[in-house]
C-alpha cells in the first residue's frame, strides 16, 4: 500500500499559470502539467539558487524528496522547451504560506498573508480583486495548516 503524500509548502501562488510556444495555436498543442510543488522546487533551486537542503526545509519535506521533485520538474521544463508543449501549472498536495491579490481594474498586484481578507485595491480602491490562491482552490485549508504548525 502506498504512503500518503506529505503536504508540501509553497510560498505563494504563481503569477502565471500557463505557457506555450509563440505562433502555435493552443488547441493544437499537447498539454504538459507542472504541479505546484514542482513549480516551487524550480523557484527555490533554480530561481533563488537555494541548495537542496535549504529548499527542502522551506517546503517542509526531506532533502531526498526535494531532489526527486526537482528532477521531475526539470525534466518537464526540458520537454516544454524542446518538444514545444503547452505547460500549465496545476494543483497538488500543497499549502500556501502567502497569497497574491491582483486588481482587475488597474492590474496592481500585492502580497498578503494567507487567509487575510482585503476588500479593495490599495492603489485604485477598486473592489474588483482576484485572489490567486483561491484560483487553485486554496485559502482556508492553508490557514488551518499554518495555525496547526504555529500551535
Amino acid at each position: 500500500m502506498a504512503r500518503t503524500k506529505k503536504e508540501r509548502i509553497v510560498e505563494r501562488p504563481p503569477l502565471f499559470t500557463g505557457y506555450k510556444p509563440l505562433g502555435i495555436m493552443r488547441g493544437s498543442l499537447q498539454k504538459l502539467p507542472l504541479a505546484l510543488d514542482e513549480y516551487e522546487a524550480i523557484r527555490l533551486a533554480d530561481y533563488l539558487g537555494m541548495d537542496h537542503a535549504e529548499a527542502a526545509n522551506e517546503m517542509e519535506i526531506s532533502r531526498s524528496t526535494f531532489t526527486r521533485l526537482i528532477e521531475r520538474a526539470r525534466a518537464k521544463m526540458a520537454r516544454f522547451l524542446i518538444e514545444g508543449k503547452e505547460l500549465f501549472i496545476e494543483g497538488g498536495n500543497i499549502h500556501f504560506r502567502g497569497n497574491i491579490i491582483r486588481c482587475q481594474s488597474c492590474g496592481y498586484m500585492f502580497n498578503i498573508q494567507i487567509g487575510k481578507q482585503v476588500k479593495e485595491c490599495p492603489e485604485c480602491h477598486s473592489h474588483s480583486l482576484m485572489n490567486l490562491a483561491g484560483g487553485f482552490g486554496h485559502g482556508r485549508c492553508c490557514v488551518n495548516h499554518t495555525n496547526e504548525h504555529l500551535a
